[in-house]
């Protein structure tokens, strides 16, 4: 049970620091994923815990390779004139 709950506190915290360069604005993106989190606080079933931290880390995963996206896009448009 220690172990599920450090893996969340440390997916939780990676999301809040990713959040900070969110198009949205960062608090818009911390409130949501506050909310987010608050609404999984009460399970108990390990297969759906385990089921939402692997949720939690592909939106990780997205969101890495939106802001990947946004600097080669900055990259390009300093390079290159269209």
């Amino acid at each position: 049970m220690s172990s599920t709950r450090k893996q969340v506190l440390d997916l939780y915290k990676r999301l809040q620091y990713l959040g900070r360069d969110y198009p949205g604005g960062p608090e818009m993106f911390r409130k949501k994923c506050y909310n987010a989190f608050k609404r999984q606080s009460t399970e108990t079933d390990p297969q759906k815990i385990e089921k939402a931290i692997s949720l939690g880390e592909y939106v990780q995963k997205e969101i890495e390779a939106l802001y990947s996206l946004k600097k080669y896009r900055a990259m390009k448009k300093r390079y290159y004139d269209n």
